[in-house]
């Protein structure tokens, strides 16, 4: 039970970096089947696209349940499906809701700072860790280091500017409203 549990835990683990490279090497770093996908969900943050993928992944674990039980492998995959499953529910929540919490407002000001001043950084929607293993995590006194901050700056005068005061697309306004 222990070893099922750490097999599992692994998998949600796994799921972070599955994460990263779909969103930052697949969705940015090159053109791929992704990208367009992504790029739609740069234009518009609230098309959310990766609803289409469930129905494979959950086939996926379904038959490999059925076919191999509750195998280290099977057990495992259930982690990646099940840190999918909350990489969803957090994005949807990132776009659609307030933070509930200190921490679900810290995430949501990192992916909104990846949306609207560093597209080119920022790639872990869930956490940090890879984008500060593969050097993706912006410096600290970066545009996006200020909006996550809550101070205005640089980044809400260029936003401003190119945004036409739109406060859907300024992430300083939304995190100071929802925090």
């Amino acid at each position: 039970m222990l070893v099922d549990a750490l097999v599992f835990a692994a998998g949600l683990f796994a799921w972070t970096l599955v994460e990263y490279v779909i969103h930052g090497v697949l969705g940015h770093a090159h053109r791929t089947f992704v990208t367009p996908l992504h790029n739609v969900h740069h234009h518009d943050p609230r098309a959310v696209f990766a609803l289409g993928a469930w129905i494979p992944t959950a086939v996926v674990l379904a038959a490999a349940w059925a076919m191999f039980g509750m195998t280290p492998a099977v057990i495992f995959y259930g982690g990646i499906v099940s840190g999918f499953a909350a990489y969803e529910y957090l994005h949807y929540r990132i776009h659609f809701a307030s933070p509930s919490c200190a921490v679900e407002a810290r995430l949501r000001a990192r992916h909104l700072a990846h949306h609207i001043s560093e597209p080119d950084a920022i790639f872990g929607v869930a956490t940090r860790i890879w984008d500060l293993a593969f050097g993706t995590e912006p410096k600290p006194d970066s545009d996006a280091q200020a909006c996550r901050d809550g101070r205005a700056g640089r980044a809400a005068q260029r936003l401003q500017q190119s945004r036409q005061n739109d406060p859907q697309r300024d992430c300083c306004t939304l995190i100071r409203q929802s925090g």
